[in-house]
């Protein structure tokens, strides 16, 4: 594997127990994995999924189990929690275990954000509150930085004179989740990097080149900026079984509709009846013959990413990190 290129372990807190997603993170790092992208969720997309624990308590064992970078990917910074909330716990994080946390931030699910019980926007204004939600927290951590108060007063969020009191020497990197283009030319204005989840080539082109356009109207050059790369993929000893657990514990992922206003794992579970095997191409590989997956891999690491945080949807986890680890990880090449 080239020395520029990381490939890490998508850790699914929606799949397994915390104290199993510290064990594989960990054994994942001892087979060639580097670095846990760990899913912030309050409930599953399914209810076979069946797990939900708090993120920044599992990033925290993480720390301690694992040498790679940790980010949370991703959590909402409006919604759920106010946005000073999200500050202090990723100030925390990287003040704990220095130069390996970084900070992945979204507008949002309803699956998720919508259990405090607030009215629940459309899409235009979940991101105008995520991009304030970021200037509330870059504000918060340049005040650590340079021990000074500061205050805030936005459209959505006030925060009275205060600063981070805990604080890592340099601040976490701010990265921005998006799949569509005015999203990510903001996202190149105000974030450090850009998250996205395997698309069409051609589309993920088009994202990087509006998150560069943004990245340089805010007077910055994008060459070296992260480009973080979360795939989902089903591989197993057979085909007839990876298919099966893509079926079972991964339905959501043949769901070809946006998935942001579905408040509850029990209608994801009526709308996974609808879904078909066909429903999966293009979107996820699933196939028992590791070089199929290196293959799809490789073409998002000639794309430009140099983070991609693989998730494999059954509970063969273990046997997935064996086999990627000696078949996978050292063929691909930057």
């Amino acid at each position: 594997m080239a020395p520029d290129l990381t490939i890490g372990y998508a850790a699914m807190l929606e799949q397994f127990h915390p104290t199993d997603v510290v064990a594989l993170s960990a054994y994942a790092e001892e087979h060639g994995f580097s670095g846990v992208m760990a899913a912030d969720h309050f409930q599953p997309w399914v209810p076979q999924q069946g797990e939900a624990a708090f993120v920044w308590n599992v990033l925290s064992a993480l720390g301690e189990r694992t040498r790679g970078d940790l980010g949370p990917g991703v959590t909402c910074p409006s919604f759920r929690f106010h946005p000073a909330v999200v500050a202090q716990a990723s100030a925390t994080l990287a003040a704990m275990y220095p130069g390996r946390h970084w900070l992945g931030l979204g507008s949002g699910e309803a699956l998720n954000e919508h259990v405090t019980a607030g009215y629940w926007p459309e899409a235009p204004e979940r991101i105008n509150r995520m991009f304030e939600a970021i200037d509330v927290i870059k504000k918060l951590f340049a005040s650590g930085l340079e021990g000074k108060d500061v205050k805030h007063s936005g459209q959505f969020f006030k925060l009275e004179s205060t600063r981070l009191w805990t604080m890592p020497e340099v601040a976490p990197e701010i990265l921005v989740a998006t799949a569509g283009p005015i999203t990510a030319k903001r996202a190149g204005k105000h974030a450090d990097g850009l998250i996205t989840v395997g698309a069409p080539l051609e589309k993920i082109e088009m994202l990087f080149g509006r998150f560069d356009a943004g990245v340089k109207e805010s007077g910055r050059d994008p060459e070296g900026m992260p480009k973080v790369l979360q795939v989902h993929m089903s591989w197993a000893e057979t085909d007839e079984e990876a298919l099966a657990n893509a079926m079972t514990e991964w339905p959501n992922g043949g769901m070809k509709f946006p998935k942001a206003d579905i408040r509850s794992p029990h209608d994801f579970a009526q709308m996974a009846k609808l879904v078909r095997p066909e429903d999966f191409e293009g979107r996820m590989v699933i196939s028992a013959d590791p070089d199929e997956h290196r293959a799809a891999i490789q073409k998002y690491v000639d794309l430009g990413f140099d983070r991609i945080y693989l998730h494999n949807v059954g509970r063969n986890q273990r046997e997935w990190i064996e086999v990627f680890g000696r078949e996978v990880l050292p063929k691909l090449v930057r």
